[in-house]
């Protein structure tokens, strides 16, 4: 099995080194590339902990800030890795998406002990500041990073798909899904979409892919990386 992986290059290098332990080839493809935002330190008075929704996140804070001993509140099990291999003390991860993050928090953390610092990108998924404010949280988001879309598919990458080099394509977020589907239509290949198995992370990823009508849609059972590489494993030839 040979999958395309569209993640940020930084992202797609450790989910490559998981995927060639079952035995699977991977190509990179990355339709985004992650660009750190030039900002001061972020102020952390009165903040009681991190909230931190992608492992970009977590590299755009490290690099800006020596601060390690805050507890940090991870939206999955990657990004709560990356905060670990960062020197972050305290790391709990909600092992799913942004609803599941807001409910981690309500049950870690109490209203009036401080301030919920989210690092994010410009593009944000879910509505986590309303999730919070219902329940009285003072939530402030930071913009440390932006995410640049690519404009087109590498001309090795286009022609693996045309070729048919590639069973399938690994999708980890609606706004990838939209953008890999785009770039398909724009260089005149979505018909390669009939030979794609699509493995996405999520309802929401899916629903964005959706517009191509691939060979399989496989969808994972939760939002998370050990979830989505399951499903992966199930449908590895067996020899």
């Amino acid at each position: 099995m040979r999958l395309m992986i569209t993640r940020p290059l930084e992202d797609a290098e450790p989910l490559a080194a998981e995927l060639a332990a079952l035995g699977v080839e991977t190509v990179i493809e990355p339709l985004l590339s992650i660009e750190l935002t030039a900002a001061d330190i972020p102020d952390l008075t009165g903040v009681q902990g991190l909230l931190l929704t992608s492992a970009n996140g977590v590299r755009a804070f490290a690099a800006l800030s020596p601060e390690r001993h805050l507890p940090v509140y991870a939206v999955g099990d990657a990004t709560a890795r990356t905060a670990l291999q960062a020197g972050f003390e305290k790391v709990t991860s909600a092992a799913g998406d942004v609803t599941a993050l807001a409910e981690l928090v309500q049950q870690k953390c109490q209203p009036g002990d401080g301030v919920l610092l989210h690092v994010a990108g410009s593009k944000v998924a879910g509505d986590l500041a309303a999730m919070l404010a219902l329940s009285g949280y003072q939530y402030h988001r930071v913009q440390l990073y932006h995410a640049s879309k690519a404009t087109s598919l590498s001309p090795g990458g286009l022609d693996a798909l045309k070729k048919g080099d590639i069973d399938g394509v690994v999708l980890y977020s609606p706004r990838t899904a939209g953008s890999f589907v785009d770039l398909l239509e724009k260089a005149g290949a979505a018909d390669c979409a009939k030979q794609l198995n699509v493995y996405c992370l999520s309802d929401a990823v899916a629903a964005r892919a959706g517009a191509l009508g691939w060979a399989r849609m496989v969808v994972a059972a939760s939002p998370d990386q050990v979830a989505l590489i399951k499903s992966v494993r199930e449908m590895i030839p067996q020899r």
